[in-house]
């Protein structure tokens, strides 16, 4: 049961992050997204716009990581489901912590960018040390 909520938490986190990936790639000037992120200026979204779009396809990456190893996960091949899901969750942990570490100002957004794959790790990682 631990298994399963755990790949229904990195599978949400994926999902979340093919969101964000659209926000930083093809939506960064828009207004709602600039609030999101906390961009004062149009001026400053245009000169972090190539930053954006390369940022986006990292969380695509790290997205479609998870997504596709909590559904193989859920299809029954646990070891490569597991392997691809703590790579995806894992990293995006880390870098939750980063962003938390450097940036205190964006505590917030760290610990929301934290708040589904971390527990999903941890429930995993118990999975497996009780099975």
């Amino acid at each position: 049961m631990l298994g399963l909520f755990g790949s229904l938490l990195v599978l949400l986190a994926g999902l979340l992050h093919g969101f964000i990936f659209v926000l930083e790639s093809f939506l960064w000037t828009k207004e709602s997204t600039m609030r999101t992120f906390s961009i004062p200026t149009r001026e400053e979204a245009e000169d972090t716009r190539e930053m954006a779009f390369n940022q986006g396809f990292y969380n695509l990456f790290l997205g479609i990581m998870a997504v596709l190893g909590a559904i193989v996960y859920l299809f029954g091949s646990r070891t490569i489901g597991l392997t691809l899901m703590f790579a995806g969750a894992i990293a995006m942990s880390l870098a939750a912590a980063v962003l938390l570490l450097s940036s205190p100002g964006k505590r917030g957004a760290a610990l929301k960018q934290m708040a589904l794959p971390l527990p999903g790790v941890i429930l995993l990682g118990l999975s497996l040390l009780l099975a």
